[in-house]
This record gives C-alpha cells, structure tokens and sequence, in this order.
C-alpha cells in the first residue's frame, strides 16, 4: 500500500478534525493516527475503509494522492485579515491543497489546451506594476477597465472555485503545483472585493511562484493596481475625488472606493489629507466595512470546471464515475466538478 501520511494530513486538516477527533472516529488511539501520518504506520485495510468514510474519500483517492507531485500541505499565497484565526487559515490552505489533488486526477482525463499562460517574472528584476503591464500585454487585454477578469485569468489556464469559506477573514488563496494554477475565493466577499483578491492572488502567481520578494503582499497588491486600474488610463479620472464621484467610478472599474482611494493617493492625484478625509466621510457613512454600489456589480462566474466537467461527459463519463475520479464516495458531495448530466425518469 503507498505511503498516505500527506494526504490524510492535508484531508484531516481540510475537514477541521484534530487527531484525537479522527481516532475517535475511526476507532482507534491517536498516537496510531499520527504514525499514519508520518508514514510511520501503514493502516489496513479494514482501518483504510474507516478513515476515507471519515473523510468522505474513496479508499483510491487516500491511497494514490499522495503520489501526486506537491500532495503534502503546501504553503499558499493567502490574503487575509489580521483578525484571521490560524486554525481557519490552516484550514483552507489545506481545502485548497485537497481540491488541487482532485483535479490532478481529473486533468489526467482531460488536457487543457490554454489560450494564454501565467507570466512569471522575478520581483528583483521586473517591479508589481511593470509585470501586471507586461501580464496585460501578453494576454491582450483591451484597453480600460476589466470586465470579465474571471474569465481572463481562466482562458490562462487557471483554475478558479469560489467556496463560502465560514469566515469573512479570509479572502483568497492560491497555489502553483504542477501544471494548473489554481485560486479559491471567499463566496462571502462583495463582486468588488472578490476582483481585488483575484488579481492579488494573480500578482502572487506571476511573482511568487519561483521567487518571493522582500515585500511580497505589497508587491501583490501593487500588481493589482495597475492591473485592475492602468495607471495611464486611470490617472485623469482621480483628481477632484468625492463620494458620488468614486461611486461611479467603482461602477466602471469594478474596484472599491477605498482601492480607488488608495490608487488616487499613490498616483499623487490626492494629497495625504484628502485621503484622511475621505476615509473620515467613509467612516461616518459606515463605509469602511460595507461599501454602497458593490450590489450593483455583477458577480463573476467561473466556469472552467463546468468545462472539464462537459468535456468529461463527452467522453462517456457518467456523473458517478466523475465524482468517484475525482475521489468523492458520493456524488452530492460533488462541489467542484458541475454540469447538466441527463437524468432518469420514471414513467
């Protein structure tokens, strides 16, 4: 049997379950499932079967993960509050290292032929703003706001599933292990916030994934910036900020009031005691937690997996057999791989 100490690690630790709970569960002492997961102890078969019911696994998927390339908990680029508590962070850093392992097994099925890829540079050579440019080039992205940023960053290859993470502490994480990029976000977070952290965790993608900077959550949101809001475009329209004016302009770019603010004061088009003032006008009007306006923007939709899923389906898969590639025991436990698979009736 192969080793399944990373996998049932990053398992365990996705489901929120400590080790003492998991050998309850499965009955037996905890110092057993540690050795589990050290590779120290390998479970049979009979103790297999419990632990991937525990997990909601098949005995497959917790047997051969681990084989796959960076199947342990890798770290992930992660934006998230200072509030944030480590137990929730840890947990969808490794929600996020599960879903990857899923769709390693899926992409064996079906190669992904990508308009464009996921530009890297080094952050001593190449500045945030100059590699977002340089990102916006490659891809040929017209020039102005971002209107299907989802969809841009998907037809790059990248994978993007929006979960409701249980916390609005956490925004997003991504990771770069193998072939496919992949991005979970927070469904809990506002269209305008949900764009931001996308192209955050893009910055961190084109930036991170072979180098870290010395400032590397500033040199994310420095990406951004100038990606979501192009410093030669946007320049004119920051000077003479109110509210109603930032109102409307976060209807044409799709970024908060406060980015745009942040954005205004980094491009000197505001002073330091404009901002301050602005941010004091936000505060009386209760804006810095809940924004006006980000009901009025559409929320993007991934549909990339949906892809895979159709894809697959042509090929003959049934719904179960997908589900059951993808190592779920159970097809209602299916979140990620979705399409409109035909369906009996009774006559």
């Amino acid at each position: 049997m192969a080793a399944i100490g990373d996998a049932l690690r990053t398992l365990r630790l996705a489901r929120g379950f400590t080790g003492e709970h998991l050998a309850e569960l499965i009955g037996v002492a905890q110092p057993t499932v540690n050795r589990y997961e050290m590779n120290e102890r390998v479970p049979d078969e009979e103790t297999l079967g419990k632990l991937a019911e525990a997990l909601g696994v098949t005995e497959d998927f917790l047997q051969h993960a681990g084989s796959l390339r960076g199947a342990m908990a890798v770290d992930a680029h992660m934006r998230r509050r200072a509030s944030a508590r480590a137990k929730e962070w840890r947990q969808l850093e490794a929600r996020l290292n599960e879903l990857r392992m899923r769709l390693s097994f899926l992409f064996e099925q079906v190669s992904l032929h990508a308009d464009q890829i996921v530009p890297t540079f080094d952050p001593v050579d190449v500045s945030a703003a100059d590699a977002a440019r340089l990102t916006r080039m490659q891809w040929r992205i017209p020039v102005g706001p971002i209107r299907n940023l989802t969809g841009w960053i998907e037809a790059a290859g990248c994978v993007v599933i929006v979960e409701d993470f249980g916390t609005a502490r956490v925004d997003g994480l991504s990771q770069w292990v193998g072939d496919h990029p992949v991005v979970l976000l927070n469904e809990r977070a506002p269209a305008d916030r949900r764009r931001w952290t996308l192209a955050h965790e893009l910055g961190h993608l084109c930036l991170h994934s072979e180098y870290i900077g010395t400032s590397p959550e500033d040199e994310a949101n420095g990406f951004a910036a100038e990606f979501l809001m192009p410093e030669e475009i946007i320049r004119p329209q920051l000077r003479n900020l109110t509210t109603g004016r930032l109102a409307d302009l976060k209807r044409q770019w799709g970024t908060s009031m406060q980015a745009l603010v942040e954005r205004a004061h980094q491009l000197r088009t505001i002073t330091a005691t404009e901002r301050t003032s602005l941010y004091k006008k936000f505060s009386r009007l209760g804006w810095r937690v809940r924004e006006p306006v980000s009901e009025e923007l559409p929320l993007e939709v991934p549909h990339l997996t949906e892809n895979v899923a159709t894809t697959l389906q042509s090929k003959g898969f049934s719904e179960q057999e997908v589900a059951k590639m993808a190592g779920y025991r159970d097809v209602s436990l299916n979140t990620i791989i979705c399409a409109e698979w035909p369906r009996l009736r009774a006559l």
